[in-house]
């Protein structure tokens, strides 16, 4: 990996692909690390970008102060390597707590941001994952990290990965003792208790944003990426059928492939950005990566679009019911 001093802190970071071709930036979730995107990276090289790889100030082989770090340091992060680099700007993509990072790099430096991509993130906190948040700080820091990793595995991901992994976990719990620090990711999880909205600042975004969400999401719902949607002007959001929270772990092709259509269009300039709502096939090979998505979207129950509510943009104006036929009249 290669090193950048960004403040008083050493950064790492791997950087892959032509020297002359567009930078596509990841950034890390919460307990990650950049040797997770490997897959991705090689995917969009190969697709023509130069992929940067990146751990955050308390992650990975970055420096991992206990104490200091605020929430906007890490935005701040990325600016810096890309300073470092030489790069004006670049596409940038991130994940649940990396996900609200790019969010705010692209708010405050839109001019740096040459696309967005979204994904189990938010802009401002509800009271569930507030809540929750509070949870599982309490178990980092009552019990420890083993305790964490137990609450976050059944949180991110599905019963049928869980099923199909239950033999390795034990192993991937072990790499992430090894490769975390329990007082700098507890100063990662602390520095959310200092996070701002940032909703208002939602229409300084003038980038081409894809918003990702998991179907079955419970820990960034649906309600946190709709603000998302109203508030970024060229976004569109697509929903991840059968996803938990983790989706770019569980459904890498499927999220590949969604990424990789939405820079061919951000590149061709045809990013149609209507803040529209689609779903994502299932299928990574299919001829289309998303359709239309015509019921109710804030429903987990499946509603018709006839019965959806008014002023939602994805579906079209409910119909008026019939009129009840008088009596005596045939069915």
């Amino acid at each position: 990996m290669s090193e950048a001093l960004v403040g008083r802190h050493t950064v790492r970071f791997t950087l892959d692909g032509p020297r002359d071709a567009p930078v596509f930036a990841f950034v890390n979730g919460l307990t990650q690390y950049s040797s997770l995107w490997e897959s991705y990276s090689q995917h969009l090289v190969g697709a023509g970008f130069r992929v940067l790889r990146f751990d955050m100030l308390g992650q990975g082989q970055s420096d991992k102060p206990a104490l200091g770090v605020r929430f906007e340091d890490h935005w701040r992060t990325l600016e810096g390597i890309l300073d470092h680099l030489g790069v004006e700007a670049a596409h940038v993509a991130g994940i649940s707590y990396g996900g609200t990072v790019a969010v705010q790099f692209a708010c405050e430096r839109p001019e740096r941001c040459a696309s967005l991509t979204a994904m189990s993130c938010f802009a401002e906190m509800p009271p569930q994952l507030y809540l929750m948040g509070c949870g599982l700080f309490e178990a980092l820091v009552e019990v420890g990290l083993p305790s964490l990793q137990r609450w976050l595995m059944p949180m991110n991901m599905s019963d049928e990965w869980l099923a199909a992994n239950r033999d390795a976990m034990p192993e991937m719990m072990r790499r992430g003792y090894a490769i975390n620090d329990l007082y700098a990711l507890q100063n990662l999880m602390e520095s959310v208790n200092d996070f701002e909205p940032i909703t208002d600042r939602l229409p300084r975004i003038t980038c081409p944003t894809l918003i990702l969400n998991g179907e079955y999401d419970f820990f960034t719902p649906r309600k946190c990426h709709e603000v998302l949607r109203k508030g970024i002007r060229r976004s569109r959001l697509v929903i991840v059928q059968h996803a938990y929270h983790a989706y770019t772990l569980e459904h890498p092709a499927v999220t590949m492939r969604l990424i990789r259509s939405f820079l061919d269009h951000v590149r061709a300039g045809t990013w149609p950005g209507d803040q529209s709502v689609w779903i994502a096939a299932d299928d990574p090979s299919a001829p289309e990566p998303w359709f239309p998505c015509t019921g109710d979207h804030m429903r987990a129950i499946p509603m018709p679009a006839s019965t959806a509510p008014r002023g939602n943009p994805a579906t079209p104006a409910p119909r008026r019911a019939p009129r009840a036929r008088k009596a005596g009249h045939a069915s």
